[in-house]
């Protein structure tokens, strides 16, 4: 994902953040920018994937549901309001300029 600063310059996001995800982030969690747990000299102690599956382990709740796509109840377009004796006679819309 390339994103353009103010001053015309192309920065690739996708790239900086693969080059930099084994630095350690900045604040108290000891983690790298991945989500690795780091120890002492900064190496890692548990993955990333490893504390997700721990997490969903102990809460079986927040399980992600299966991805599926939900059936969408479509409601038909309303009937116009005819009074007794009229007949409903569609609008052709014209192009503009004709």
């Amino acid at each position: 994902m390339s994103r353009r600063t103010m001053q015309g310059k192309t920065i690739d996001m996708d790239k900086l953040i693969s080059q930099n995800e084994l630095m350690p982030a900045i604040g108290n969690m000891r983690v790298n920018a991945r989500g690795d747990e780091l120890g002492p000299g900064g190496k890692i102690i548990r993955k990333r994937e490893d504390i997700v599956a721990a997490y969903y382990e102990d809460n079986p709740a927040a399980q992600p549901a299966a991805r599926q796509a939900k059936p969408v109840a479509v409601q038909p377009a309303p009937e116009p309001a005819l009074e007794e004796g009229e007949e409903f006679v569609p609008v052709k819309k014209s192009k503009a300029g004709e």
